[in-house]
């Protein structure tokens, strides 16, 4: 007989057991069930019909047209996402593009008006480089990055793909990756153009952020006030003023709430609500901070567009969020407590990965008619015209381990989501939204995508046919509704590649021994032999001239390897083994669209009809 946790937690979106990468299939125990469920807030004895019948139902639309399903006579109540009430029986009126709600029937029903498929991009190539390592001394600018924009869009880019630049712990400047943001929906102020800063080949964030945010600090004390800093402020609203409050109560209790004394540990208890006025300077600088980087980041932008880009800059979203940064202080119930995000076992590793990254809860999302993922997405798409969804499997599916349990896969909402993205897409001016779909993909996801307009990723990596022996796959094959390039930020370079030096980086951290090294040095050339069946040469154009002849509708060219470097910006599975996200570009932004090598790319690029004419 099945457990009842069991049977309850099935309900709820814990799936019974996958299949790993070696074909093993993973039984959800009870002990993780119930783990699960007190994550998502639910209680081991609840009953499941008490907990959906207090959940709204969703209803996908076509955005202008009227929802197809049948309230007969009934009488209803719509309220649209912007406020207006109207009331009526029967059949619904056509809903304009938004997430609305409705009552009918004593049941409130969220109504998600979305394009049913957002429009292909047409074919295009772009640069994607680190935004730390783009500046010749200290830590990458936003400035930097519309220098690069402006280049680059003269060269026939049409967009400029960065590493995430949400909000991260300026108050411990160790902790500076990009994918471990404390805020989705606010900017990294260590990108503000501020000082100098160190020079080297590697970013040293340790002496450089400290160093940026005292300029900052100076700069902000001769700050004069501004009407138009007074009125954005008021314009952000509430959602601004818990941010700028944890940054102020971060700086006298430390990067992560839960360490605060427990009157602070929620923006809405007395204590935290008395500590506005107390620091009040403190929130107004940490307002500013935030202006000032809306600005820059718009400006670079806007050089992007003006220089002739089709989709300006392509920005990163992150798949969480820290469990204890400003997140998740200013909206905990969004979010689930007492698991992580993680990933199965694979090759990355082997005992599966536990990211110490927030999930967004389901019940949650569903009740907040799916606010919390619109709004993220929103945030970065004020500022771009293409977007890549990190980890889009956690759409459909998302790897959850809770404390002292194995993980398991949690069911998302997708096709909402799915919706709530195409909708947050269209309301941008129909942005291009790019969905990161490797390792194990569910079955069903692919499908999605296209139904969705969501462009995929294709690594020419691993972009086989058969794997033992490998066989690459020609560029004639790759898939249309993608981008392609040749690695990603988390895998070597084409010249790290060829050389193993991935390998060697992580033997030397290992101690793996010379048999091994040697083994997996003999199985590198095998996989760059068999690459070099489809490329008429061994070098960098040669690989971008296959790239360009694929069907993908974008092409991505990394700034790593145009620049012939070696060594890859992360290295998966290490933490301080590793110098990630800290690898410092060799040559400075605003030149790199003079080198010959991009010279010659864009050529490939528009010899392959990559480039509007006249451009």
């Amino acid at each position: 007989m099945t457990d009842p946790r069991l049977a309850l937690a099935t309900r709820m979106g814990v799936l019974p057991g996958f299949r790993d990468l070696t074909g093993t299939w993973r039984e959800t125990s009870v002990e993780t069930a119930e783990a699960l469920l007190a994550a998502m807030g639910v209680a081991p004895d609840a009953r499941p019909e008490v907990i959906e019948a207090g959940l709204p139902i969703d209803l996908i639309c076509e955005a202008g047209a009227a929802p197809d399903h049948d309230f007969r006579d009934t009488p209803w109540t719509l309220v649209l996402e912007t406020g207006e009430e109207m009331t009526g029986e029967g059949a619904l009126p056509p809903l304009p593009l938004g997430i609305h709600r409705l009552r009918a029937c004593g049941l409130v029903y969220t109504l998600l008006a979305a394009p049913p498929r957002l429009p292909e991009p047409a074919r295009c190539w772009g640069l994607v480089a680190p935004l730390y390592g783009l500046a010749a001394r200290g830590i990458g600018s936003y400035d930097d990055l519309g220098e690069l924009a402006a280049g680059m869009g003269q060269a026939g880019a049409d967009f400029i793909g960065i590493n995430p630049v949400h909000a991260g712990f300026p108050t411990r400047p160790e902790l500076f990756s990009p994918y471990t943001p404390s805020h989705r929906r606010r900017l990294n102020v260590i990108h503000l153009a501020a000082g100098e800063g160190s020079p080297g080949p590697l970013v040293d964030y340790v002496r450089d952020i400290p160093a940026r945010m005292a300029v900052l600090q100076a700069e902000y004390a001769a700050f004069p006030g501004d009407a138009g800093f007074d009125r954005w402020r008021a314009e952000q609203g509430e959602s601004l003023e818990r941010f700028v409050l944890h940054q102020a109560l971060s700086a006298r209790h430390g990067p992560f709430w839960n360490d605060w004394p427990t009157e602070l540990q929620s923006p809405d208890l007395p204590a935290a609500i008395a500590a506005r006025r107390e620091l009040g300077a403190e929130m107004r600088f940490h307002a500013w901070l935030q202006w000032r980087a809306e600005a820059a980041l718009t400006r670079a932008g806007n050089a992007a567009r003006a220089a002739g880009m089709r989709h300006g800059l392509y920005l990163d979203l992150a798949v969480g969020t820290h469990p204890f940064g400003a997140e998740t202080w200013e909206d905990r119930d969004s979010f689930v407590r007492g698991a992580s995000l993680g990933a199965p076992p694979d090759a990355f590793g082997p005992d599966g990965q536990n990211w110490n990254l927030a999930p967004l809860n389901p019940l949650a999302l569903r009740a907040r008619a799916y606010a919390p993922l619109a709004e993220t997405l929103r945030r970065q798409l004020q500022f771009a015209g293409a977007l890549r969804i990190d980890h889009i499997i956690g759409f459909e599916r998302a790897f959850w381990v809770p404390d002292g349990a194995p993980g398991a896969y949690i069911r998302m909402p997708s096709e909402a989501m799915f919706a709530v993205a195409r909708i947050e897409a269209a309301r941008a001016g129909n942005a291009v939204i790019i969905g990161e779909d490797l390792g194990n993909i569910p079955e069903g996801l692919q499908a999605l995508l296209a139904q969705s307009g969501v462009l995929g990723c294709r690594v020419a990596m691993f972009e086989r046919t058969d794997w033992q022996p490998p066989v690459f796959r020609a560029a004639a094959d790759y898939d249309r509704a993608a981008i392609a390039s040749f690695s990603t930020h988390d895998l070597p370079t084409w010249r790290g590649w060829r050389q193993g030096a991935d390998i060697d980086a992580r033997a030397a951290i290992s101690g793996q021994g010379a048999a091994d090294i040697e083994s997996a040095h003999a199985e590198r050339a095998v996989e760059i032999a068999a690459l070099d069946v489809l490329l008429p040469d061994d070098d960098m154009d040669a690989l971008h001239g296959f790239l360009a002849r694929t069907p993908a509708r974008l092409v991505a060219l990394q700034a790593e390897i145009l620049l012939d470097m070696v060594g890859q910006p992360n290295l998966p599975g290490t933490v301080t083994e590793y110098p990630n996200w800290q690898l410092r570009l060799p040559v400075a932004a605003a030149d790199i669209a003079r080198l010959p090598a991009t010279r010659r790319t864009a050529d490939i690029m528009r010899d392959n009809d990559r480039q509007e004419t006249g451009r």
